[in-house]
């Protein structure tokens, strides 16, 4: 599967949903087989859920969701005589979920009497190296992070590069039928076949942003996958499910879904530029988009993604439905909160920041906090507690001095006590390692492919 001698006429992309492993309806990969498609695309990772996945290099989707939607695609490109790009792989892009995802494949390429090749595209970066390209100041700080020290990148427990579409073009060149690649922008592993075929800058980077997410860009999110097919004046949406729909309004939109600026979005190699961009609806189902522009950028960036141990969480959980209570939750949480902190002093000789609290009421403030315009007595509440230590068992001892609060604490001007409502036995949930980010930084390159090893699969060219 390598670069045709001379750029077709298009080049027509299936994105079966926004995420390897989040399912899809196997008759809409077959309705984008019959729509002639030349690649299959798919993200297999993200951080919108958290540092966890990264810090620990493991997955947040589960092997058998991936092997699932793995087989049908598998199938699908064989079938078909396209190649599947996974992005991501692993939800973090480590090395780890890069073989974690391969192994998979490898089973089920021998289950189902399947000979593809397949490619892996490393982005774990040593810090050694980066503590290097600090020194000699080709790293900087993206807004609003400040300047990064050697100490930061040290204390990671795994750095990740975002590579663009180049390292993914490079291993579709060398002949790979299925390229699975490390931390990658969400647009790259969409993108790259297209690039490679010739397809203009601008038109195929708006496409890969459109249909980054498969079926959100449509009247039905939950639909599935879509299909989009990029030429040289535009590109086309439409939906694999017959019964969703795309308009200019719902393909547009997806423009706003994590950009600074709707009207713009950086990558690796450039700018994507859109403010001119025209979206017209060829019938029901269909949009075509037209004015796309792309700015090659003078410095080739590379992002920089690192999660380091930030200390060690235990949880606890109780309900409340007692009418005095709820009709002071605020006064009682505050409470909480001081009557702990003197147990803890008392019991433990620990003050903050030798643990932390984070107390959430779920049903009340939890989530908007003194944001949420809601008035009066809420009918329930939950109670998180999530306690932060060092070390887990200074965080399960203060959950466990917590205990006793959590189910009988009274209200200041209670004569009795309540009895509220541990959602489990027992009441403390050890959560381990507490991750946090801490890059948000880019490093300049000379070579778009210099940071990530490309494994190729035997016999193919180099």
């Amino acid at each position: 599967m390598t670069s045709t001698a001379h750029p077709p006429d298009e080049v027509r992309i299936l994105v079966p949903s926004g995420m390897l492993g989040g399912g899809f309806p196997a008759e809409t990969v077959e309705r984008g087989l019959a729509l002639g498609a030349d690649v299959i695309a798919v993200d297999g990772g993200s951080t919108d859920s958290g540092p966890h996945y990264l810090g620990s290099a493991t997955a947040k989707t589960s092997a058998a969701a991936v092997a699932r939607d793995l087989r049908l695609l598998l199938r699908a490109s064989a079938t078909a005589g396209i190649p599947l790009v996974i992005g991501s792989c692993g939800t973090g892009g480590t090395d780890a979920g890069v073989d974690w995802v391969a192994g998979i494949v490898d089973g089920l390429l021998a289950e189902e009497g399947l000979a593809l090749s397949v490619a892996r595209i490393y982005s774990e970066q040593d810090a050694a190296d980066l503590v290097a390209e600090l020194d000699a100041g080709r790293i900087h700080p993206l807004p609003p992070q400040g300047p990064l020290d050697a100490a930061t990148l040290e204390s990671c427990t795994h750095i990740v590069g975002m590579m663009g579409a180049e390292p993914i073009m490079a291993a579709l060149e060398a002949g790979a039928d299925v390229v699975l690649a490390g931390r990658a922008t969400d647009t790259a592993v969409i993108a790259a076949l297209p690039l490679m075929r010739g397809m203009p800058a601008g038109p195929t980077w708006h496409a890969a942003k459109i249909v980054e997410c498969g079926g959100q860009c449509t009247t039905d999110p939950r639909s599935g996958g879509v299909f989009a097919t990029v030429d040289a004046g535009g590109f086309t949406i439409e939906p694999l499910d017959p019964a969703a729909s795309c308009t200019p309004t719902s393909v547009a939109a997806h423009m706003l879904y994590e950009t600074v600026d709707p009207f713009q979005m950086r990558e690796p190699a450039g700018t994507l530029q859109v403010r001119e961009a025209t979206y017209r609806a060829l019938d029901e189902r269909r949009v075509r988009v037209e004015g796309s522009r792309f700015e090659p950028a003078d410095q080739h960036t590379i992002k920089l993604e690192g999660a380091r141990i930030a200390g060690y969480a235990t949880m606890s959980f109780s309900a409340i439905r007692d009418p005095h209570i709820l009709e002071n939750i605020a006064d009682w949480a505050a409470l909480l909160k001081q009557v702990l902190a003197a147990r803890v002093r008392q019991t433990l000789d620990l003050v903050p920041p030798a643990y932390e609290i984070d107390l959430r009421l779920y049903g009340h403030d939890a989530i908007l906090e003194a944001l949420d315009p809601a008035t009066g007595p809420p009918r329930e509440v939950g109670v998180m507690l999530l306690v932060h230590a060092p070390d887990q068992a200074t965080a399960t001892a203060v959950a466990k001095i917590a205990n006793p609060l959590m189910l009988h604490l009274p209200t200041r001007d209670m004569a009795y006590l309540p009895s509220l409502a541990f959602a489990y036995s027992p009441a403390e949930t050890e959560r381990g390692a507490s991750y946090e980010f801490v890059l948000h930084h880019v490093v300049d390159v000379d070579d778009p492919s210099a940071l990530f090893r490309i494994r190729l699969p035997e016999g193919a060219s180099r």
